[in-house]
C-alpha cells in the first residue's frame, strides 16, 4: 500500500516533453496565414506606398500558448495519479484484519471503513479469504471467508462505548487460524495502550509474512478521567494520547436537561499527558452538573458522567462546647473542620443556644448533621431534627463526657448505650488501649486497609442485642463497637464512640478518620436522590447508557444489571457499558475509564519481527489524465479562435464601438455594486428599529451616571430573567434610551431612575416624553429614596425635589396610591404592596375617576385602562439587579430575600398591567379571583 501524493502510470510518456524546444523553434519560424482583404479602391491606393511586409514568425504569446498544450497533453499520456494504491497484499495466507473499534475510534470512522474496504477489494482481486475481528465487540468470529462477507461484517460494524478487547480478540483469532500463518496481517489500531500492552507480541506471534500497524490521529484521543467538586470549583482531569504541542480544550457542563450551564478549559503543557482544568460555579450550580464533556471530542472518553456521589454535600456542625479560641486544637470540631473541608460545604450555627441554633441549621437544608459531644438536646428540638432524618437526612454524633452522662433512652443513637465511659489503660486500669480490628465486608469503610498505630484509650459502649454486629461499621480489636449505625425513614444515625478531638483517641488525628468522614458524608442525600450509597450487594437495571459519541441513549441493548460489591469499585465492560444504572428516582454513573487513567501509546519494542506504520487511507485515488485532456482542449479551442480572428474571420462582426462600451460600462456598474436592488431605499438605524419591533424589551432612561444606568441595565436583566421564568413572556435584553433622540414609541413601559446628580432633561426631551405618555405609553418614575408623599413640603431628598422640577414641566393627571381593588395588585400575583429595595414609599399612579368623573383635558382610562404615570420611591431597579451569575447585586433594606421576591412580583405585576390593561378586572373573572383569594 502506497501512500505518496501521486504518480505516474505511464512515466515513460514523459520523455516526449524534450521534443518542447523542437516544437518550440517549429512553431515559431512557421508564419500565420495570410489575411483575406475585400476590394476596396482606396484601400488599395492607400497601400501603395507602403512597403511589402510578410511576417517571418508567430507571436511569442501564441507560440507559448500551443506549447503549453503540447505539455497538457503529454501529461495526460503519461496518467499522473492522486493517492495511488498499490496492492501488495501477500499471497502466502489470508489477509488478517484486527480493527479496534473502541471509543476512540468515533471521531474517524468513516475513514478507517475506508482503509478496510481498500484492502478487503485488495484480496478479492487476488482470490483471497479475509480474516476480520473486532476488539471491543463482545462476540469474535474470526473465520476466515469471502471478500463479500468480510465486507458485510465491516460494513454493519461500528464503534463501541468500550476499551478493546485484544486479548479475546486474539484468542479467537488463534482458534480460527488454527496455526495456519496469515498472509498480510493489518491491524487498525486506535492507537492507544490497553490491557497488559502484550497485543503487538501476540499478534507477531502468529508469524505473519508481512505485518501492518495502521493507526488514525492520536490528537483526536481525549479522555476525562477523573472529577472533585472542590471548595470553589469542580475540577476535571483529563488525559490525552498525542504530547507534542501544548494544547487548550473547552469543556461544558450540562444538566439533567441537557442544558449548558458552566464552562471551562483544560490546559495541556506541551510534553504532558495529563492535565487539569475547572468549572467555577457557586456551590448550587455545580450540584446541578450532570454530565461533563470535551467540546471537541464527542466520545464516551471524553464524557463523564456524575451521580449524587459527586455533588457537593451542605453539611452542619453543632459542638457541646465552645473552647477557647487559642486552643483550637482542643476544639471538638477542629479535626472534623480540617477532614471535610475539601469535600463539603460546612456550615455552623451563629447561637450558642442549641434551642435556637438546630431549627436555624436544618433551615440551610443540610445532607448530614455533626454533634460533637451533645448529651441531652432541647425537648422542642428532637421532633424537627427526627423528621429531618426520616425524610432523608444523616446524623452523625461523637461521644465524649455529656453523651457518656446522657439517659439511655435518647431516640437519637443507633444503639442502646451504657451509661459512663470505658477508660483503656491508665495507673487504675488492667486493660491496655485497643487498636482497631479489620472493617466488616458491609461497612461502607470496607476495602480500606487496617489502619495501623491508632489506639483507643477511651469509649462509650454499647448494650449487647442481637442485631448489634449487622449495626457496626467499625469495631476495636476486642470487638467493642467504634462506629454503629441506624437506618431510620429515608435517613440514617451513625454514632462515632470515640471523641471528635484527640483526648479519648489518636483516630481524629489520623487520615482513616478523613476518609471514615467522607465516605460518610457521601452516603448522605444530596437533592433527595440517594445514588452513589447503593447497598453493597444490590444489582441496579441499566437506566441510560453513553454510545460511542458520548449521548446518553435509553436502548440499553443487552446490557447486564450492574453489581454493586462492598469494596469493589465497578468498571465498565461489555456486559456493563458505561451508562447510568438504576432508575429515574435513583442512579449511579459508571464511567469508561477507570479514575485517573493515562492514556499511552501503544508498546511496539521487542518484536520478534519487522512491522510497516502507515497511516489511514486519504481520498479514494483519482486521476489527472481526464483534467488535462479537457484543460488541452480548451487551450486547442483558444488557439482555433485566435487563428480565426488573426485571418479575418471576426471582421465583419465586430460590433459598433458604442455598443460595446455601452456593455461595457453596464457590466462594470453590476461587477461595482453585485446584489444593490435599483430601489434601495433603506436608511441608517433600519436594522436597530426592526431588531426592537421583533420582540418586548424592557427600557431604561440613560442618565449619564454610569452607576446608576449600569444598576438600570442589571435591574432590568434580572427582571427580564424572572418574567423569562415566572410567566409566557420572554423579554429580549434591556434597552437604554436617550430620552432626546431615540424613538420611544416602540416600548411600553420607560423605567426613569431619578438621580439629582444627572443633567436636568432640555425642554425639548420632557416634551417628548409628555407625547409618549398621552400616544399610551407610561413612565415609572423610581427616586430610589424611599419618599412616602408627593407632597410640596415632603420632598425633602435632592432625588425628590429634581422629580418635581420634571414633573412641572409634564401634563400628568392626579395621582394616588394604588387602591387595593386596582388591577396592578392582581395582574398576575396577589399583591397588597410594592416593595422594592426598600419597602417604605407607595406606588403612585394616576387616580381612578368619581362617578365617571375625568381630568379635564385628558380622557379618563385612556390605553386600555393604564395609568400613564408611576412614582416610587423603593428603588425597583436595585432589588432586581444581577450579576453575570445570577446573584444579587444589591443587598435588601433591611436584609430579607422574601421582600426581593415580592420586588420581583411587583415588577412582573407592572409588565402584566402595562401588556394586558384592565383585562384582570373583567366581570367574567370576579368569581374565580374571589375564590382564590378564599372568599
Amino acid at each position: 500500500m502506497s501512500f505518496l501524493p501521486f504518480v505516474f502510470a505511464n512515466p515513460m510518456m514523459l520523455a516526449a516533453l524534450v521534443a518542447l524546444p523542437a516544437i518550440w523553434w517549429l512553431l515559431r519560424m512557421t508564419p500565420p496565414r495570410p489575411v483575406t482583404e475585400v476590394f476596396p479602391p482606396l484601400r488599395i491606393l492607400a497601400g501603395v506606398l507602403k512597403r511589402e511586409e510578410t511576417p517571418s514568425k508567430s507571436p511569442w504569446w501564441l507560440t507559448l500558448l500551443r506549447m503549453l498544450m503540447a505539455a497538457a497533453i503529454i501529461f495526460a499520456i503519461a496518467d499522473p495519479v492522486f493517492n495511488p494504491r498499490s496492492n501488495t497484499l501477500s499471497t502466502d495466507g489470508p489477509l488478517t484484519l484486527v480493527i479496534d473499534n473502541s471509543w476512540a475510534t468515533a471521531t474517524d470512522w468513516e475513514r478507517r471503513v475506508e482503509t478496510a474496504e481498500a484492502l478487503i477489494g485488495d484480496a478479492e482481486a487476488r482470490d483471497l479469504p479475509v480474516s476480520i475481528v473486532f476488539t471491543a465487540d463482545s462476540e469474535h468470529n474470526a473465520v476466515p471467508g469471502s471478500a463479500t462477507a468480510a465486507r458485510n461484517r465491516l460494513a454493519a460494524a461500528t464503534p463501541q462505548p468500550l476499551q478493546p478487547d485484544r486479548a479475546a480478540a486474539v484468542d479467537a483469532l488463534k482458534t480460527a487460524l488454527n496455526e495456519t500463518a496469515p498472509g498480510t496481517l493489518v491491524f487498525l489500531s486506535d492507537g492507544i495502550e490497553a490491557g497488559d500492552g502484550k497485543v503487538m507480541t501476540e499478534l507477531a506471534a502468529l508469524a505473519p509474512a508481512n505485518f501492518r500497524l495502521v493507526e488514525g490521529r492520536g490528537d483526536q484521543a481525549v479522555a476525562i478521567t477523573n472529577s472533585a467538586n472542590d471548595a470553589d470549583s469542580m475540577v476535571i482531569t483529563a488525559s490525552r494520547l498525542d504530547t507534542t504541542d501544548a494544547r487548550t480544550l473547552p469543556i461544558t457542563a450540562y444538566d439533567t436537561r441537557g442544558r449548558a450551564i458552566a464552562n471551562g478549559s483544560v490546559a495541556f503543557a506541551a510534553g504532558e499527558g495529563a492535565a487539569k482544568g475547572t468549572l467555577a460555579a457557586p456551590f448550587e450550580l455545580r450540584n446541578d452538573f450532570a454530565r461533563i464533556a470535551i467540546d471537541s471530542a464527542a466520545t464516551a472518553g471524553g464524557t463523564f458522567l456524575l451521580d449524587d456521589g459527586f455533588r457537593r454535600r451542605r453539611v452542619a456542625l453543632l459542638s457541646g462546647e465552645a473552647r477557647d479560641q487559642s486552643q483550637p486544637l482542643l476544639s471538638p470540631l477542629y479535626y472534623i473542620n480540617r477532614a471535610l473541608a475539601p469535600y463539603a460545604d460546612l456550615v455552623q450555627p451563629n447561637e450558642p443556644d442549641l434551642a435556637v441554633a438546630i431549627p436555624e441549621l436544618l433551615a440551610q437544608k443540610p445532607s448530614m448533621l455533626i454533634m460533637a459531644d451533645i448529651g441531652r438536646l432541647p425537648d422542642e428540638t428532637y421532633a424537627p431534627v427526627t423528621k429531618w432524618i426520616e425524610n432523608g437526612g444523616t446524623l452523625i454524633r461523637f461521644a465524649g463526657p455529656r453523651l457518656a452522662a446522657a439517659p439511655a433512652d435518647d431516640p437519637l443513637v443507633p444503639v442502646t448505650l451504657r451509661q459512663g465511659e470505658r477508660a483503656l489503660g491508665g495507673a487504675l486500669s488492667w486493660s491496655e488501649p485497643q487498636p482497631l480490628a479489620d472493617y466488616p465486608a458491609l461497612s461502607p469503610f470496607a476495602g480500606m486497609p487496617r489502619p495501623e498505630g491508632i489506639l483507643v484509650k477511651r469509649q462509650v459502649l454499647a448494650e449487647p442485642t442481637a442485631d448489634l454486629s449487622s449495626r457496626t461499621w467499625a469495631s476495636l480489636a476486642d470487638g467493642t463497637p467504634l462506629v454503629t449505625t441506624k437506618a431510620q425513614g429515608a435517613g440514617r444515625i451513625i454514632l462515632f464512640h470515640v471523641s471528635a478531638e484527640a483526648t479519648w483517641s489518636n483516630l481524629p488525628i489520623s487520615g482513616d478518620f478523613v476518609e471514615m468522614l467522607r465516605r460518610s458524608v457521601q452516603l448522605s442525600r444530596s437533592g433527595g436522590v440517594a445514588s452513589e450509597g447503593a447497598a453493597p450487594g444490590q444489582t441496579l437495571a441499566p437506566y441510560r447508557l453513553l454510545n460511542a459519541d458520548g449521548v446518553l441513549i435509553s436502548e440499553t441493548g443487552r446490557a447486564r444489571p450492574l453489581e454493586i460489591a462492598a469494596g469493589k469499585t465497578p468498571v465498565s465492560s461489555a456486559e456493563n457499558p458505561p451508562g447510568l444504572y438504576g432508575s429515574e428516582e435513583g442512579f449511579t454513573a459508571l464511567n469508561l475509564l477507570a479514575r485517573d487513567t493515562q492514556l499511552k501509546p501503544i508498546d511496539a519494542t521487542g518484536l520478534p519481527m519487522a512491522y510497516t506504520s502507515e497511516a489511514l487511507i486519504g481520498a479514494e485515488a483519482w486521476s489527472l489524465k481526464p483534467s488535462l485532456f479537457a484543460v488541452a482542449l480548451i487551450l486547442l479551442l483558444i488557439d482555433s479562435a485566435i487563428v480565426l480572428f488573426m485571418g479575418g474571420a471576426f471582421a465583419r462582426l465586430r460590433m459598433p464601438a458604442t455598443a460595446a462600451i455601452a456593455i461595457a460600462l453596464a457590466a462594470g456598474a453590476l461587477v461595482a455594486a453585485p446584489g444593490q436592488s435599483l430601489a434601495d431605499d433603506s436608511r441608517p438605524g433600519d436594522e436597530t428599529i426592526l431588531g426592537r419591533l421583533d420582540r418586548t424589551h424592557l427600557a431604561y432612561v440613560v442618565t449619564g451616571e454610569a452607576e446608576v444606568d449600569r444598576l438600570s441595565e442589571r435591574g432590568l436583566a434580572g427582571l427580564t430573567e424572572f418574567l423569562t421564568y415566572r410567566t409566557t413572556l420572554e423579554p429580549a435584553p434591556p434597552v437604554g434610551l436617550d430620552i432626546a433622540t431615540d424613538e420611544l414609541s416602540f416600548y411600553s413601559l420607560i423605567y426613569w431612575p431619578v438621580s439629582a446628580n444627572a443633567p436636568m432633561p432640555s425642554p425639548q426631551a420632557i416634551s417628548r416624553i409628555d407625547a409618549y405618555m398621552r400616544a399610551g405609553g407610561t413612565v415609572l418614575f423610581d427616586t430610589r429614596d424611599q419618599f412616602s408623599s408627593l407632597g410640596t413640603n415632603s420632598g425633602t431628598s435632592p432625588n425628590s425635589e429634581r422629580l418635581q422640577a420634571i414633573l412641572s414641566d409634564l401634563d400628568i393627571p392626579p395621582l394616588e396610591p394604588v387602591p387595593t381593588d386596582n388591577v396592578l395588585t392582581k395582574s398576575f400575583y396577589l399583591l397588597s404592596n410594592f416593595p422594592g429595595r426598600y419597602s417604605g414609599s407607595p406606588l403612585w399612579i394616576e387616580a381612578q375617576p368619581d362617578n365617571g368623573s375625568q381630568p379635564t383635558g385628558r380622557p379618563a382610562r385612556s390605553g386600555d385602562g393604564v395609568s400613564p404615570i408611576m412614582i416610587t420611591g423603593n428603588d425597583f431597579a436595585g432589588a432586581w439587579a444581577i450579576d453575570s451569575n445570577g446573584a444579587p447585586l444589591l443587598p435588601t433594606v433591611p436584609p430579607d430575600e422574601q421582600q426581593r421576591e415580592y420586588a420581583y412580583r411587583s415588577g412582573v405585576n407592572i409588565m402584566m398591567y402595562m401588556l394586558t390593561g384592565n383585562y384582570k378586572a373583567d366581570q367574567v373573572h370576579i368569581p374565580a379571583l374571589l375564590e382564590r383569594l378564599g372568599q
